[in-house]
Parts: C-alpha cells; structure tokens; sequence
C-alpha cells in the first residue's frame, strides 16, 4: 500500500514524543538498570575472574552493547513505530521479526511483575524481619508455599496475588498516562530516587566488618580467566542481557523521540550508566557477603549466591545480623522493587505500543486492555504454589533462547539479506555527535553475530543435553519449549492481520529523518558495484565507489519536503553530504 509523503508525515507527527532528551534518557537507563543489575552482575563477574572479569566486559560493552543500542536507537527513531511497525516498514516479509520481541516481552512481563512483588512484599517485612531466623525456609515454605514438581497449580498465595494485583494497576496507570506524562514523569522520579537509595545501601554495607574482605574477593584478579572462552561469553550474555537490547524495549522508546535527537551520544550515555550502576551493585552487594562470611566464619565463597536465592535469602540473613538491619532491609529491597518497576513498565510498553499500532487504538484503551488480559494470565500463573518453579523456567526460555535468537535473526535479515546498514548509519551519524563508522559496522554485522551464535549453540545443546534444573518433562514443554513455540506461531498469525487505520506501512514514515527537510539526496551518475558478500561489513567500505551523490537544495515554495528518504549506504561518498546536511540544525539536546 502507498502512501503520499503528506499522509507519512501526519502519521509521523501524530506519534507521542518525550518532551525531553532527560525524560528520555532517564526512561532508557530505567530500563536497562533492572533486577539483573544487582542480582545477577556482581556473581557473574566473581566467578568469571573478578577484577579480571572487567577487561571482558568493557570490551564487550564497546563490541556489543553499545553497537547494538545503537541499531535499535536508529530503528527506532527512524521508522517511528512500535516493532512490529518498524520491521514491515523495513520490509514487509521483516513484520514477524517485530512479533517476536513483542512475544517475548509479553512473556518477560508476567513474570517479573512477580518478582517485584515480592521485593515490595519484602521491603514492608524488612520492619519486623518477618522471615524470622531461617530465611531460606520462610522464602519457600511460608511466603511462597512453593511447590516445585506441580505443572499448575490452583492454590492461590493471598499475600503474592495482592501484591502482584497493585504491581499490574500501578503499571497500567503510568501507561495509560502516555509516553511523557506517565513514563517519562515516573522515570525522572524513581530513577533519581534509585540512585540515592542505592548509594545509602552501598555506603552502609561499606562500613560493615568484614566488607573489605568480600571486595578482595570480588576484585582480585584471576589473569587466568582470561584464557577462558566461557568468560568472554559471560562478559558478552551480562552486556546483552542488561542493556535490554533486542527485544523491542529500547527500538520502542527511540520511535518517541523527537527528530533532532542525539542518539550516539544519547546511547553511549545509556550504555556507560547502566555499567556504572552493576559496578555499584557489586560492591555494595560484596561488601555485604564480606560482612556475612566474617560473621558465619567462613570464606566469602561459601555465602556467595545469585539471582532470587542472593536477594531473598543471603541478603535477609545478613539484614538479621546487622545493626540497623531493618532499615538496611527496607532500603535495598525498595531499591530493588523501584529498578524492577523501572523495568516492567518498559516491557509493557512494547506489547502496548505494538497492539496500539496494529488495531489503530487510542493509548488508554491500549494499556488497559492489554495491561489487564497480561495481568489475569500472571496472576493465573505466579500468584500460585507452583509459580517459583514456572517463572525459573519461563525466564531461561525466554531469555537465553527466545532474545538471543531473535537478535541473531535480526541482524541476519536487515544486513546479510537486506543489507540497510549503511542507510542507518547515514541515519545516526546525520543526527548525532558521535559518528559511527567501520568499526560499528564489524560490529553489528560480524562479531556480535558470532558471540550470539556461539551462546545460542551452547545453551541448545545444555538444553537437549538434559532437562533445565530438573524440572519434569511436563514442566520445561509447557513453560520453556511450548512458550517458545507459542511465540513464534502468533507472531506469524499477527502478521497476516491487517494494519487498522491506514499507517504508512513502507519506508520511514515523514521526511525529517536524519537530514533537513529542504536538503534532497539523488544520484545524478547511476553507481555500479560489485556484489558484497553478506555480513562482512568491512568489504562494503574498501570497495571502489563509483557513483556521485550531490546535495540539491529545494525552494520550500517550489519542492515542499521531500518525499525521498536518506538515501543508501550504497550511494557514494554519502556519508560526507549527509555530514554537510546536518551542520547547523538545533538538536535536541
């Protein structure tokens, strides 16, 4: 279907915007600083090398991380749509790609609104210290009533379906609220608010006894490691998976930013602050095992944990044991309810955001009634006695399947195939202050593709190998394969629904994408190249370029905007007249 360039612009300009690049920015650094952060991080880098472990990690951050934020800024911002909008506005035959980040976050959703209810629940328990003298037998036995070989369960945990009931409404109001007035807003409250909890927590476990030995612990260098394959995975999985990179989050919030928008810079902001915050985690959260193991009597190795065990179980111990440890309990489990709030609402927006665009519905009716059809199904499934062992299952699939194979197609479809990464460079480097060249380009199309096939090759054959945490062949078909097959099966089935309300659904939806609206771009000598071989992007840049671009400026009373995109990254010498185009206009900033 076509459509005239005044019909792309409307639909582009009737797009909701942040009323600011902070509002934005705060929002994008909400999501990436989540659970993982501070869960996960401080053991990944402990038992891949500790102090060692850093050198991976900021090469993965400047090989992958940052790369990919860059990619999903660019989609983004320059198709403006939710991701399964942007994808068929790529190309067509792309559109089930964009279903499939919108399954995963839907999946995603549900089960962290879980956890965050939990930490709320914790954070009110912190007072009384409620868990008593066993902290790991009240987590199982009395706060969850876990029963971990049940498939289903219909025993509903009270407590657990409350909290998880005011999770879900709290997410929707700041959705149905908008882009601006009920994300941005809520981000440049908690995300401040996060950042001072969290440096209380730190500052306090700092000046605990023993905090000193668990830091040895943590930033004593093992060189050795380094030689280890598996710890540059680990570098490359905690990168990828804390960025929120891949799965639409991040492709969704830059399609609400204005068109004279920074995005390198935006990005590289983004990236080094999420980084900045796991390195605070893992001191803060080592130090308090350091106090832990000198109060125990033990090494630090024997107290050391991760994930759900680490904050429901290590920290309430260590919260028993501790002067103050009511009011240190209230301030880290807050903290970990705001970062995972932070999170979902992100997450959330990416299922809003699509079902918005593909049904042609106002925002309100959106989150609502997406909000409360995902909310029923969480809390059908995690309010219950078996849902610790559905949301361990759900988790692994999800992310280490599901987002590590749609970014590995992703990459595959818009450059080995369809080969537009030149054309979104153009895009960022027209726009931004930091300019990208051949190295993000090997990058995108050459490294992380070969980091992610590796880690999707190893975590299948684990996979196959045995079943995951022992769970029965019923438990992992039902909520790890059969959540994976259902994803991929409605994505295709979403794709044949027709578009509601007429979108622009073929190239970027207006003009004023990465170049003034009065500057137009042709090839005047038609170009003739050489065929590249897919996916090696430094190939693309040695070639001889023969054809020559010259920017034509248009009378606003004769030519009006253009019609025409940024041209091809195939177009010579492109990137210096798109350069030229952007001196001079206000960002922004």
């Amino acid at each position: 279907m076509s459509h005239s360039p005044s019909e792309s612009d409307a639909s582009a300009a009737s797009r909701e915007t942040f009323s600011s690049r902070s509002a934005f920015l705060l929002a994008a650094i909400g999501s990436a600083v989540g659970l993982g952060n501070i869960w996960r991080f401080p053991y990944v880098a402990y038992s891949n090398g500790g102090g060692a472990f850093l050198i991976p990690y900021i090469i993965a951050l400047l090989t992958a991380g940052i790369p990919l934020l860059f990619l999903d800024y660019t989609l983004g911002h320059r198709f403006r749509g939710s991701a399964p909008l942007v994808f068929k506005r790529i190309s067509g035959w792309t559109e089930p790609i964009g279903w499939i980040q919108v399954g995963i976050a839907f999946f995603i959703s549900i089960y962290y609104a879980a956890i965050i209810g939990w930490a709320g629940l914790y954070t009110i328990k912190s007072f009384t210290r409620a868990w008593g003298s066993k902290p790991d037998a009240y987590f199982s036995d009395e706060f969850l009533h876990s029963e971990a070989t049940q498939t289903f369960s219909t025993s509903i945990v009270w407590q657990i379906a409350i909290a998880l009931a005011l999770v879900w409404v709290a997410t929707i109001i700041v959705l149905a609220m908008g882009v601006d007035e009920g994300i941005g807003k809520v981000s440049k409250l908690f995300m401040p608010l996060l950042t001072v909890l969290f440096l209380i927590v730190v500052i306090y476990a700092l000046f605990m006894d023993g905090a000193s030995k668990g830091l040895d612990a943590l930033f004593t260098p093992n060189w050795s490691a380094l030689t280890n394959t598996e710890v540059w995975v680990a570098a490359y999985g905690q990168i990828f998976f804390s960025l929120s990179v891949g799965f639409g989050i991040m492709l969704t919030y830059s399609s609400y930013l204005k068109p004279r928008t920074n995005l390198t810079g935006t990005g590289l902001v983004t990236g080094f602050a999420n980084s900045g915050f796991e390195l605070l985690a893992g001191i803060g959260v080592f130090a308090a095992l350091g106090y832990m193991a000198t109060q125990e009597g033990v090494p630090v190795d024997k107290v050391v944990s991760n994930g759900i065990g680490l904050a429901f179980v290590a920290f309430p111990t260590i919260i028993n044991s501790m002067p103050g440890g009511a009011v240190f309990g209230v301030l880290f489990f807050g903290s970990l309810a705001i970062a995972g709030f932070t999170s979902l609402f992100s997450l959330l927006e990416v299922v809003v955001s699509a079902v918005k665009d593909k049904l042609n519905l106002d925002r309100k009716s959106a989150a609502i009634g997406t909000g409360v059809v995902m909310g029923i199904i969480s809390l059908a499934l995690f309010s219950t006695t078996s849902g610790l062992s559905t949301l361990d299952i759900m988790d692994k699939y999800t992310n280490n399947v599901g987002i590590v194979c749609v970014s590995l197609i992703t990459i595959v479809c818009v450059d080995w195939i369809l080969r537009r990464l030149d054309e979104f460079s153009l895009h960022l480097n027209a726009v931004s202050s930091f300019q990208v060249g051949n190295f993000w380009r090997i990058c995108v199309t050459n490294v992380t593709p070969i980091i992610l096939g590796y880690t999707l090759i190893q975590e299948l054959q684990n996979l196959f190998k045995s079943n995951y945490g022992d769970y029965s062949d019923q438990q992992i078909d039902l909520y790890g394969w059969g959540v994976v097959g259902l994803i991929v099966v409605v994505a295709f089935m979403m794709s044949v629904v027709p578009w509601r309300g007429n979108p622009s659904l073929s190239g970027p939806p207006g003009t004023d994408f990465g170049v003034e609206f009065n500057v137009h771009q042709r090839i005047v000598t038609p170009q003739s190249h050489e065929a590249r071989k897919a996916g090696f992007a430094a190939e693309q840049r040695r070639r001889q370029r023969r054809g020559r671009v010259e920017a034509v400026s248009l009378d606003a009373q004769r030519g009006g905007s253009s019609s025409q995109p940024v041209t091809s990254g195939n177009t010579a010498d492109t990137t210096s007249t798109m350069s030229d185009a952007k001196n001079g206009k206000d960002k922004d900033q």
